[in-house]
């Protein structure tokens, strides 16, 4: 160590003792607080009674029950996302219908109704931004207003709590609309209406489907959202409630600049005032306690009690009993559209993407000093190639693809998360969802391969006639979910997934093809019940990125319409999608894409097949390939996946940290394969807000460093195998962006976004740049720590731009170019900058696991770490300020010794 260096050093030990000095210890990087989304869940509890008044003017008062309700989440909801609504202390139901959801969910006694109302239960509000049963939603007239009914049939007009006007023969809107509810007003019969006011102060009169509003409309786009809930014997349940927008419904209104409500009514019975004497039908009609006793269903959909149904949630007893959910929405998705003028920066690829994007995008658009980020979703494959091209400054992929041109391509995980099979399935008896299903390699191979026969059409299937016809008749999937229903449906015989190429394919498949069972059954060997593999599928390749559809078989049938469309059957039964979206909102709805629904046209003259219809809630059976940050959204069921033979995970933070654990990245041009440790240097470690600005002077990587940022880390499946904690459908999203030849502010702006997205992008929450559900955050340490170090990295290599290689380097770059440690294929003569600071972190430094790789240092000269400063006293700054710039100095000083090329002895 020459006597400069030695100086330099000695100045940076006196510097850090001056820190210490003053009580500004160099600490080790802490924490950062993490916002959750469960934060904004919500608790109510109410005391509920109902009180008789009789006929002498004394009253009786049934048992009181106090009901507690919970919501999981209320702030920054997105249209169509599903939260977990809960509840103690109700009445329990009695006559549970097969379809608790809109209409069809009237004949119960003692449910829970919950809707989505516009406005809140603040009476300091004007009148128009309050809750009131005029701006709860319902799909249907039945639900919300009582046309011409009969004196047995009319129990509210003895609502104790009720106003006298709502008593009345006619009621509900003064005045009454007549003329546009003219069969309304029928003689001595009784009429109720609950109108409709919309978001836009017009009113919908509700006294039949002509006078709804139009997103009423019977088999609208959009099944019910709102339901009559069971309640169980205990006095409890539970139930997934989808909150609409205002993009799927504009009429309700709701937004993020209009307050909404989910009202949530446990329907007790109605309060009754004194009866006539002698009482009336009506009287008696009001008094009445159900006909049904806890616990039973009303599969023949029977006549129920009105007085304790929920037909009558708008009454003033039931109404004044609601517990009222306040909620918020998030912002719209075209909110860059409306608010940004400036035109988007574009980055094309991966589905598993599409949650985050929605959540990142605003924290772009909206702060000027960065670019307007949009996400524009395809296939890995078709974003990569668009990136390669120029087309788009990055692509997100869960691979390195194939590259097609000469520039490097650097890969900066941004996102862990993964797909799912998720599913909707019922059980038997009317007895709720099923929510444990579990699946093994070779269960999915059989739906791949399409080797179920979906129904009699398919027992004609050459060298398969013997084999089940769906999954729920297959003998190995009833000994893995037993006592599911047994009844055939076409659903049943297919995996519903993507048409096009994707990297999730290649992964589902590549856990199809480790395990020995499910490859023997594609090879030909018959499962130990003697299901065979489809013909057209026998030993095919795998893992491959698209799956094909291969079978040709054609039915013969007497049915004439399928006689004048015959096409291939199993194709019809897989139908698969372009979008992952699509595969969700089939899930969600119920509605599998099997196109096997022969009809007539009349309008053509011709016959044609389509989609079935949506299937009968309470039978639903459709399994489906989805993202997990779409589950997490939507509220869908996922499959738990056999790893270790025997042992099934599912998706989960745990599981999903565990298969990160065991990834590796790629094997290098050279051969071999890449450490757990992956490339991250000591720079990464640093802090977010420093991590946010263009490095000072950005240097490109050379060497065996350039390669490292070139590749992917992989999850082997082999390992998933032996683990028995990873998630087999872990999969990291990567930025990928050229290193080369990219234009400078493109890269400034794909750096600015790699960093951005591994830092503030990794806090958890539902708020404008925070992490949604259905992904694991990238730390600083633990099973991600390579991940994070990685992505700074190439945030480096993307803003330096690695110039183009020269054939014959002059003898003046010879010397200057940083010598590679042929051993550790790390760049010795480089130093990255260390700005000061910290990111988020699971855990201690020193409690990082030892699968995480150790951060190489260069050689041969060891500069002491240079670590975080913390400081609890604010009228300290300055002097901090000025120790930390001549630090700065003494580190720059630092490092040109180390780079400068050693000019001629004196």
């Amino acid at each position: 160590m020459d006597r400069r260096l030695a100086l330099t050093l000695a100045f940076i030990v006196s510097t850090v003792t001056t820190l210490t000095g003053l009580g500004l210890a160099v600490l080790p990087a802490q924490a950062d607080p993490v916002q959750r989304a469960s934060d904004s869940s919500f608790t109510t509890t109410k005391t509920l009674t109902r009180t008789f008044v009789n006929d002498d003017g004394s009253t009786y008062e049934f048992p009181a029950n106090t009901v507690t309700v919970e919501a999981s989440q209320t702030k920054e909801l997105r249209g169509r996302q599903r939260i977990q609504i809960s509840w103690t202390g109700a009445q329990p139901s009695g006559g549970r219908a097969s379809n608790p959801y809109g209409e069809k969910g009237l004949q119960q006694e003692y449910p829970v109704v919950i809707l989505q109302c516009r406005g809140t239960d603040d009476t300091s509000l004007p009148l128009d931004q309050q809750v009131r049963p005029e701006t709860c939603w319902t799909g249907s007239v039945a639900q919300r207003s009582q046309i011409a009914r009969s004196d047995g049939e009319a129990s509210w007009i003895h609502d104790a709590a009720a106003d006298p006007s709502q008593k009345a023969r006619i009621s509900g809107m003064d005045p009454f609309p007549s003329d546009q509810c003219p069969t309304a007003d029928a003689a001595e019969l009784y009429t109720h209406l609950t109108p409709f006011v919309a978001a836009s102060g017009k009113v919908y009169a509700a006294c039949d489907s002509a006078h709804m509003p139009p997103e009423a409309a019977v088999g609208a786009a959009f099944p019910p959202a709102e339901i009559a809930a069971f309640t169980d014997e205990s006095g409890a349940g539970s139930v997934q409630f989808e909150v609409r927008s205002d993009v799927e419904n504009e009429s309700l209104g709701c937004n993020d600049k209009t307050a909404c409500s989910i009202v949530v009514i446990p329907i007790n019975g109605i309060s009754c005032d004194a009866p006539a004497i002698p009482a009336s039908v009506s009287d008696s009609a009001c008094r009445k306690g159900g006909q049904f006793a806890p616990g039973t269903s009303n599969f023949a959909n029977q006549g129920v009690d009105q007085a304790v149904s929920p037909a009558l949630w708008w009454s003033a007893s039931n109404w004044a009993n609601r517990l009222s959910i306040p909620i918020t929405m998030g912002l719209p998705p075209d909110t860059c559209d409306v608010l940004d003028p400036r035109p988007p920066t574009g980055f094309y690829g991966s589905e598993l993407m599409a949650q985050a994007g929605l959540q990142w995008s605003p924290a772009y658009c909206l702060d000027k000093k960065r670019f307007k980020f949009q996400l524009n979703q395809m296939s890995d494959a078709a974003g990569w190639n668009l990136m390669e091209s120029g087309g788009g400054v990055a692509a997100f992929v869960s691979s390195a693809h194939k590259r097609t041109g000469s520039e490097p391509v650097g890969m900066a995980p941004t996102a862990v998360t993964g797909f799912a099979i998720g599913y909707n399935i019922d059980r038997p008896d009317n007895a709720g969802e099923y929510g444990d299903l579990k699946l093994t390699p070779r269960l999915v191979a059989k739906l791949l391969t399409q080797s179920y026969l979906g129904s009699d059409l398919g027992r004609g299937h050459p060298g398969m006639a013997a084999n089940p016809l769906a999954m729920m008749n297959d003998p190995e999937f009833q000994q893995l979910n037993p006592g599911l229903s047994q009844t055939t449906q076409e659903a049943g015989a297919a995996l519903l997934s993507l048409s096009n190429e994707s990297d999730i394919v290649d992964q589902l498949t590549d856990w199809i093809a480790q395990d020995r069972k499910a490859m023997d059954f594609v090879d030909g060997k018959p499962d130990p019940w003697g299901m065979v593999v489809n013909p057209a599928y026998k030993k095919i390749k795998l893992p491959r990125e698209e799956w094909p559809l291969l079978d040709t078989f054609v039915p013969q049938t007497s049915d004439t319409c399928k006689q004048n469309t015959a096409t291939v059957y199993f194709t019809q039964l897989a139908a698969p999608v372009t979008a992952l979206r699509k595969v969700s909102d089939a899930l969600l709805d119920g509605w599998p894409n099997v196109q096997t629904k022969c009809e007539f046209d009349p309008t053509t003259n011709t016959f044609k097949q389509s989609r079935v219809d949506r299937q009968t809630y309470g039978s639903r059976f459709m399994l489906g390939v989805i993202s997990l940050g779409d589950a997490a959204r939507y509220g869908i069921k996922t499959a738990a996946l056999q790893a270790k033979e025997g042992t099934f995970v599912t998706p989960n933070k745990g599981s999903l940290a565990a298969a990160v654990d065991l990834m590796q990245q790629e094997a290098p041009a050279t051969g071999g394969k890449g450490g757990k440790g992956g490339n991250g240097s000591e720079a990464s470690q640093s802090d977010p807000a420093a991590r946010l600005a263009p490095t000072a002077d950005p240097k490109p990587p050379t060497g065996a460093v350039l390669d490292a940022l070139t590749r992917a880390y992989t999850l082997d499946q082999a390992d998933v195998r032996r683990s028995k904690k990873a998630y087999p459908g872990t999969m990291v999203v990567y930025t990928a962006a050229k290193l080369r030849e990219l234009e400078k502010a493109d890269a400034a702006k794909v750096a600015l976004f790699i960093r951005t997205a591994t830092t503030e992008g990794q806090q958890e929450g539902a708020g404008n740049g925070e992490l949604p559900a259905g992904f694991l955050p990238v730390r600083r340490t633990g099973a991600t720590g390579k991940l994070y170090r990685t992505a700074q990295d190439v945030a480096d290599a993307v803003e330096a731009q690695v110039p183009a290689p020269s054939e014959e380097p002059s003898p003046t770059e010879q010397a200057s170019t940083p010598p590679v440690d042929t051993s550790t294929g790390v760049d010795t003569g480089s130093v990255t900058e260390v700005p000061s600071g910290d990111v988020p972190t699971d855990q201690p430094v020193e409690a990082v696991p030892t699968s995480a790789a150790p951060t190489v240092v260069a050689e041969p000269v060891a500069m002491p770490p240079t670590q975080a400063v913390s400081s609890e006293l604010g009228n300290r700054a300055v002097p901090v300020l000025l120790v930390l710039g001549l630090l700065g100095m003494a580190l720059t000083t630092a490092v040109r010794l180390f780079v400068r090329p050693r000019g001629p002895l004196s």
